[in-house]
């Protein structure tokens, strides 16, 4: 007999109502930076509630060293608030980084701390109301909408009310709580590992780069030697490596097990084993690589990088066949051209690596957004309605300020007419304005609406 989980009863009380608006947008990476401002650039009022002190999602919080590409290698699929967001990052860099960066749009490095502000300044501008250091814990639903979401702080527990809520939370947990479906994982519950990336300062670039034919760019083959030796301990045979200036450097390295981000006892594992990795690979990096002999460890995220968790199940599932035949669909407010990458969820497993061809994207419907059986939430960012394979491609950062923008301006079209039902949208409407904020939706698409 399975064991019963231990219960107590909560009492009955009031609690006040912090906030109405048109919008609340739940979480504040890339899906709810975009969406928070184009809900409020577009007139509605809004609410943007956040964890942590700071926006910016994996970027901020798990020091994500770069973006991943706004191309599909010829042209910006990503375009909107999230290259306005880019651009503007890029423009507050040294000079030297500018020099580097400026005409590119793939794997730019992020400087986390510009990035914090920047983000502060845009909500500041569009007039969004934020609130850090809060979290949504439950929600209060009537004929399958939400009334209220309750949030719980410092201050204490409160209420917000909205007429659309915008879940942008990467792990789904607004729709988790209004009861919606999901899936997880793959056929076996397996997941994505989980990376503790982190920023060494005190290096030598040019020493590197001078001996790089040895050990790889990517340390690849210094780290097949070591781990043939037994001197590292990690599992794949590569370094992600993102230059802020000649000396100081973000590092994607390393995989953490068995980690699902939308469990808290997973994620305290993944803190502690995150960090005593990033001790073990540091010290490595120190005795090996030539240039990081002075290596100083400046920092770790705050939380281990997650790849995956829930997703939706949604008015369509975008699937690998719809990803591989770059698939348009009558309602796409976003497109994507970032490969299929699954990381290995054992350390014993491999890699799966699809690419399109340059020059080719697949849509995202906005009915992927909708989670089915609740009539007043739009999903934005990793957790939309997808298979698998193709959530190994849509997770990424760029697409997910995409898919917020997109949400957030169907909420703040629905909110004009004092809407809740996601469903109603008019999609020609809302297709013609992304365009006209200068979304790209595919030639088609973006040809027919530019002078309307």
């Amino acid at each position: 007999m399975a064991d019963t989980v231990p219960t107590i009863r909560i009492p009955e009380r009031d609690i006040p109502v912090y906030a109405e608006a048109d919008v609340v947008v739940a979480g504040g990476g890339p899906a709810g930076v975009g969406a928070a401002l184009a809900a409020a650039r577009n007139g509605a009022s809004v609410l943007l509630i956040e964890q942590r002190g700071y926006l910016g999602g994996m970027a901020t919080v798990s020091q994500v060293p770069a973006f991943c590409p706004y191309t599909d290698h010829i042209k910006p699929v990503i375009r909107g608030i999230g290259l306005e967001i880019l651009n503007d990052m890029k423009s507050r860099m040294e000079n030297a980084f500018q020099d580097e960066w400026r005409e590119r749009l793939d794997w730019v490095p992020i400087d986390a701390e510009i990035l914090k502000r920047l983000l502060d300044e845009k909500m500041a501008d569009a007039g969004v109301k934020v609130l850090y250091h809060t979290f949504v814990g439950h929600v209060l639903q009537q004929d399958g909408a939400i009334e209220a979401a309750v949030i719980h702080n410092k201050t204490g527990t409160q209420a917000v009310k909205a007429n659309i809520y915008i879940d942008a939370t990467s792990d789904a947990d607004l729709t988790y709580l209004a009861g919606g479906r999901f899936a997880i994982g793959g056929d076996e519950g397996e997941l994505q590992p989980g990376t503790m990336c982190f920023v060494l300062n005190n290096l030598d670039r040019n020493k590197f780069l001078s001996s790089s034919e040895i050990h790889g760019r990517d340390l690849k083959h210094a780290i097949n030697k070591a781990k043939s030796e037994g001197r590292l301990r990690v599992a794949r045979d590569w370094a992600g490596i993102s230059w802020l200036n000649d000396h100081t450097a973000g590092f994607n390295f390393g995989h953490i097990f068995g980690i699902d981000g939308s469990n808290a006892d997973d994620l305290t594992r993944g803190a502690i084993e995150g960090r005593a990795l990033v001790e073990h690979i540091t010290g490595w990096l120190r005795e090996t690589i030539p240039g990081f002999e002075n290596a100083f460890l400046t920092l770790t995220g705050e939380q281990i990088g997650i790849r995956e968790t829930r997703r939706i199940v949604g008015d369509y599932i975008i699937t690998a066949d719809d990803f591989l035949k770059c698939r348009s669909f009558p309602d796409d407010i976003a497109r994507n051209a970032y490969f299929i990458d699954i990381h290995m969820a054992k350390p014993t497993s491999g890699m799966t690596m699809v690419h399109l061809p340059p020059g080719e994207s697949h849509g995202i419907p906005y009915r992927a957004l909708l989670p089915v059986g609740i009539k007043n939430v739009i999903v934005a960012g990793r957790a939309i309605s997808t298979d698998r394979a193709t959530q190994g491609s849509t997770r990424v950062m760029p697409n997910c300020f995409a898919m917020g923008e997109a949400a957030g301006t169907a909420a703040a079209i629905l909110a004009e007419r004092s809407s809740r039902e996601t469903r109603s949208i008019d999609v020609a409407a809302l297709q013609r304005r992304l365009v006209r904020q200068g979304a790209w939706l595919g030639d088609a698409i973006n040809e027919g609406y530019r002078d309307l």
